[in-house]
Formats: C-alpha cells, structure tokens, sequence
C-alpha cells in the first residue's frame, strides 16, 4: 500500500480519569440522599425558621383605634311630611264637627295658611292665663290630629284694646296675650306635638282688622282669642315650644 493513500482519522474517546471521577460523584450522590432521606428533622429548629419568614412575609397587625368622637353629637332627626292644607283643612273641620268642646272654634284660610281660632273667653279665666278644663279638652282633641302632621305651626295670642286694670299678674294686653299663647303651645305639646312652635303676642294689634259691621261688644269678644296658625312647609323637626 502506498504511503500517500488516505488514512481512516481515528476518534478519541474521553481519558480514563474522567470516567472514575463520575462515578465517585454518583457514588457521593447517592450516600448524602440516603444520608438525608435517614435523618429526621428537628421540629423545634423548624418552628423557628416557619415563624422568622411568617413575620418576614405578613404586616404587623395594625392595633385597633376608636374612632374619633366630636365634640357635640347631632341627633338623628326625622321630620314628618307637611299635609296638604286642602286635606288638613277637611280633617279639622270634621274634628270641630264631632266635638262639641270645639263648636266655639273657627277655622279660616288666609292666604297660604290654614288658622284656628279659639276664642279667649273659652280657653282663659278672666285675664289670666290659666286655661279652663274645657279649654284643655278642646286642645287635647286638635292636639291628637296635629301630632300626625309635619306643619310648622304658630301661635299668635290677641286682646281686645281695652288696658288691663294693672291689678292682675300681668302690667299689658301684650305680655297677657304672649303668655296665653305660650299656655296653648305647651298644651299643644303635651297632646303630642313634637315640633317647635313659634309663639307671639299681638295684644289689640290686629283689631282693626276685625269686621267693622259687628258691634262694639262682638268685636271686643272676637278680638280676645288666640289663633293656631298651620303653615303648609314642615317644621324643624326637632322637639321645642
């Protein structure tokens, strides 16, 4: 065979140390499983390491905080709805009807309101404002049908313009015609009512207004009364007189 024919290139594998090498690490490999698969773990050690990354992982619990108080605390207010005048009006005239401790009541429209007049005579002992049974009878009646409705309400007290005789407990027609309207908005309350009633005092302010074609006397008579007067909005909702 000629030197130039070509040769078969030879493959070498790899040297023989390495093959031990492997084994031994096989070897090793198997020892540290076996090894670990013996052994037995400590719980306490491992109690530990649980709870050093629980509280690495979870927030610190926030403490619980009352929550800030104001100084003055509001009530809770529920107000009533206003009744139409028209209807209020029919369910009065009904009460005055069936009562007969109202049958001296009169009860007129003026303008956007609704008013009850009672006369002095039956409500008040002479110039005085203390109220007479009856007068308590006849406002305990108008109180249970104006404790169901959200009106705002007024009472307004009036004289005749004759002056006091300055002998009684009062100096003026005005100061006796705002206490007795103060005596009908506390009975008012009692009966039920629970919003605010503004009072007045009108003393003979108003008798010129009065009908000029009845006499003196009558218009004296009508001039002492006091009136109820029912709004057509709501009240404030919260108890007061």
């Amino acid at each position: 065979m000629s030197d130039d024919a070509p040769r078969k290139e030879e493959h070498k594998g790899p040297p023989p140390w390495m093959l031990s090498l492997a084994d031994l690490i096989s070897l090793l490999l198997t020892f540290f499983v076996m090894l670990f698969a013996m052994s037995k773990v400590k719980i306490d050690r491992w109690d530990e390491v649980v709870d050093a990354l629980s509280q690495s992982i979870k927030p610190s619990p926030v403490e619980d905080t009352d929550e800030p108080m104001a100084n003055m605390n509001i009530p809770r207010v529920y107000r009533k709805p206003a009744m139409n005048l028209d209807y209020l009006s029919a369910v009065i005239d009904d009460a005055i009807d069936d009562n007969a401790v109202l049958g001296d009541a009169r009860m007129s429209r003026e303008a956007d309101k609704l008013v009850i007049s009672l006369p002095g005579d039956l409500l008040f002992f002479a110039g005085s404002s203390e109220m007479t049974p009856k007068a308590r009878q006849a406002l305990f009646v108008l109180g249970g049908v104006l404790r169901n409705i959200g009106n705002r309400i007024g009472v307004q007290g009036h004289t005749d313009p004759r002056p006091l005789s300055g002998r009684g407990q009062y100096a003026s027609n005005w100061e006796l015609s705002l206490a007795r309207a103060g005596s009908v908005a506390n009975e008012l309350k009692q009966s039920g009512y629970t919003d605010y009633i503004n009072i007045y005092g009108f003393a003979a302010s108003r008798y010129d207004q009065l009908p000029k074609l009845l006499d003196e006397e009558a218009r004296f008579e009508m001039a002492r009364r006091v009136d109820i007067v029912i709004e057509p909005h709501g009240g404030s909702g919260i108890g007061g007189t």
